[in-house]
């Protein structure tokens, strides 16, 4: 048996938080939501993608 949807997120933002960043009360309510059942993680995927997709274009850059 794997581990909980809670412990995941709770590891994988304490590597975040090791690294010394701080992850967006944005991505935090997407994990939130996440573990809830209310989307899935590839929700949250494709919601920061489109987000961090239009900042590019949105900079003038051709990425």
């Amino acid at each position: 048996m794997g581990m909980s949807k809670e412990k995941a997120w709770n590891y994988a933002l304490g590597i975040i938080k090791v690294d010394g960043l701080e992850p967006s009360p944005e991505f935090l309510e997407l994990v939130e939501k996440e573990k809830r059942g209310e989307i899935t993680t590839a929700d949250i995927v494709k919601t920061l993608n489109e987000k961090y997709r239009t900042k590019v274009k949105g900079n003038g850059d051709n990425a």
